[in-house]
């Protein structure tokens, strides 16, 4: 079966009669059903679980089990009724509700049953096939200016495996929904899936939807995916440039124009490795190639995923072979990026001028690297400006989750912009971006720096274009006349103003970064597998062992690191609390130990928690320069410590 789909809608109909219910289906039983709702693990980010047919995790089948169609079912009708009561659109006397997916081979089935579902409850359905997950949200939210739309399901598992699926729910504001909202659908699944007739209910759903009403979907789909293409496109060359208004003097060079200027004087290329993803068949190569970007592609076939999803570690090493072997005929092959399964994120390889080979980034540097270049952006627009002292006078900041590095709290901080941490989840950090906007603050650059790429506002999901396109402009946009060039303006508020080169490469840009060693968030080190339920407990056994071991260590880490003194804090949604007394009080949530010198400067962390969306439990230590020691001291002590705290359960 083909991954995009048929555009002849009576062949889609064929195709899919073995998706509602087969006669193996019929026999499902409510054992089973909780068994599959016991894996499913719901958050705001996203519903996921194993969809696949033979429940393992890296199956490959098109087919998923009849539990699952049965939550899949209870998923739609409580999306199509939560709907209902959002839809804006005047004069609609339906909610019209975009569907999409990833390249899966899971998502054709989800889709179906998805589709039909909404059918059956009323809605309008356009199924834009596959699409990046930054795609559909563009799409989205273009509909929804436009008032043809009131939301979005999208069919994906992010960067879990193969044979990983799930559900993304959004309106038309450019991302998934805010967490309350999101928090509030769960609430409706959990009741619909409390019901006793839970099983016929969701049948009957999956069975009502009118056949020539699907047919008419499947029909218009390949027209759905070719306007969600466009929209996207737009909007990416929206928030790659900024709004025009923005500009302070008219006639001002404008962002994308001088980047294109600066590529006929340097030309650059771009290695990618799609892996098979949403990006295949995305808006990828147009983009960049319409700059004047040279663009070469690896594993571009949708749906023929290579190696791992997620685009972390050994994943990033078939692009960095890729780049090196294409630098070495083309010099211009600077940058290569992998993104994950719904191309919602992706993580970097550079050319690294200095060692004359190609290297990964990690994923903190990728973030530190656009945090630098969009904070810049602002700078070079005149969005934010100084005073004669450096100050800032608008009000700016930076968004980021806990286990962000603190390398991101001196970037800010030498842009004199604030900058504020929230819980992991993606909704978190866009939902505090909104917040901090009507208070009046300007907040272009967001993300979860531990697992790289970046939101660039108007954006409110990540997105792998963003990411390289904040080092094109590093690298492309440069002084001229009196106007500093993008990176430029970070050396200079960055203090290294005397170590100042013109001829400036990539490496110099990396080089100039705080220096900082994070432990990364797939090694080894930073997952554990814990049984202890209660995660407030556990932290709160985990606090009995770290005043002990404070008191053991504390001298030890002052001759070695210059730490004199820590503080705790926890994050829980949006909202941070620093100073607290309690460990336990972080409950389900991210919790931060922060360590400073004599001078009051925080140079290294501990964080934890428990993943919102697989069965692991995190940690990372992070620690200032670049010598790895005191991080794997640091994130051994860590991984020590919680592991005892687990085992104290007993």
């Amino acid at each position: 079966m083909a991954v995009i789909g048929h555009p002849d809608s009576r062949v889609i109909i064929e195709e899919t009669k073995e998706f509602p219910f087969s006669a193996a289906d019929e026999g499902v039983q409510d054992p089973q059903v909780e068994a599959a709702l016991e894996d499913m693990i719901l958050s705001p980010s996203g519903w996921r679980g194993i969809f696949a047919l033979d429940g393992d995790g890296e199956g490959k089948g098109e087919g998923i089990p009849a539990a699952h169609k049965i939550i899949l079912a209870a998923g739609a009708k409580v999306f199509a009724d939560y709907i209902k009561t959002r839809s804006l659109i005047p004069q609609r006397p339906k909610p019209v509700v975009i569907v999409g997916m990833d390249t899966r081979p899971s998502g054709r089935a989800i889709a179906d049953i998805l589709i039909r579902v909404l059918i059956t409850e009323g809605c309008t359905v356009r199924f834009a096939l596959v699409t990046a997950a930054p795609e559909i949200m563009a799409y989205a939210r273009a509909c929804g200016i436009q008032g043809t739309a009131s939301g979005f399901v999208y069919i994906s598992a992010s960067h879990n495996p193969i044979g990983h699926n799930g559900l993304k729910f959004g309106l038309t504001d450019g991302g998934v929904l805010a967490a309350e909202e999101a928090n509030r659908l769960i609430e409706a699944f959990r009741s619909f899936m409390a019901d006793p007739s839970r099983i016929p209910r969701a049948k009957a759903l999956v069975l009502g939807a009118d056949v020539e009403t699907l047919a008419q979907v499947y029909g218009a789909a390949s027209q759905i995916k070719t306007e969600a293409y466009d929209a996207y496109l737009s909007f990416t060359k929206e928030v790659v440039g900024g709004s025009v208004s923005t500009l302070v003097q008219p006639g001002s060079v404008r962002v994308l124009d001088a980047v294109a200027q600066g590529l006929q004087g340097a030309p650059l290329s771009i290695a990618a490795d799609l892996n098979g993803s949403a990006r295949t068949l995305s808006i990828d190569r147009g983009f960049f190639t319409s700059l004047g970007l040279g663009y070469y592609s690896l594993n571009d076939t949708p749906g023929r995923i290579a190696h791992r999803i997620v685009p972390e570690g050994e994943s990033l090493e078939p692009c960095r072979q890729f780049l090196e072997e294409l630098h070495t005929q083309d010099p211009s092959v600077l940058v290569g990026y992998v993104p994950d399964c719904d191309g919602d994120r992706g993580n970097l390889v550079i050319w690294d001028e200095r060692g004359q080979c190609a290297r990964c980034l990690d994923a903190q540097e990728v973030f530190a690297l656009a945090c630098v270049a969009e904070l810049a952006h602002l700078v070079w627009t005149g969005e934010l400006s100084y005073d004669a002292q450096g100050r800032a006078v608008q009000k700016a900041a930076v968004v980021v989750n806990d286990p962000t590095s603190l390398r991101v709290d001196r970037i800010a901080a030498a842009f004199d912009v604030a900058l504020f941490r929230v819980e992991v989840g993606e909704a978190h950090v866009v939902g505090r971006a909104r917040k901090l906007r009507e208070e009046g603050y300007t907040v272009r650059i967001l993300g979860e720096g531990a697992a790289g790429g970046n939101i660039t506002h108007p954006s409110a999901v990540r997105d792998p274009i963003n990411t390289v396109m904040a080092l094109i402009k590093l690298l492309t946009i440069r002084s001229s006349g009196d106007k500093p060039g993008f990176f430029k303006l970070w050396w200079d508020r960055s203090a290294q103003a005397d170590r100042w080169r013109e001829d400036f490469s990539l490496s110099d840009i990396i080089a100039s970064l705080p220096p900082f060693v994070s432990t990364g968030s797939y090694t080894p080190e930073a997952l554990l597998q814990v049984k202890t339920r209660d995660h407030g407990a556990l932290k709160d056994r985990y606090q009995g062992l770290f005043l002990r071991e404070w008191e053991s260590r504390k001298a030890d880490l002052k001759s070695r690191y210059g730490i004199i003194r820590w503080e705790a804090a926890c994050y829980q949604g949006m909202e941070e609390r620093r100073g607290i007394t309690r460990f336990g009080d972080a409950r389900r949530g991210g919790l931060k130990i922060t360590f400073t010198n004599q001078a009051a400067q925080e140079i290294a962390a501990l964080w934890m928690r428990g993943s919102g969306t697989e069965p692991v439990f995190r940690v990372m230590a992070d620690a200032a320069g670049d010598d790895p020691a005191m991080e794997r001291d640091l994130i051994q002590w860590q991984r020590r410590m919680v592991m005892e705290a687990d085992e104290a359960a007993d």
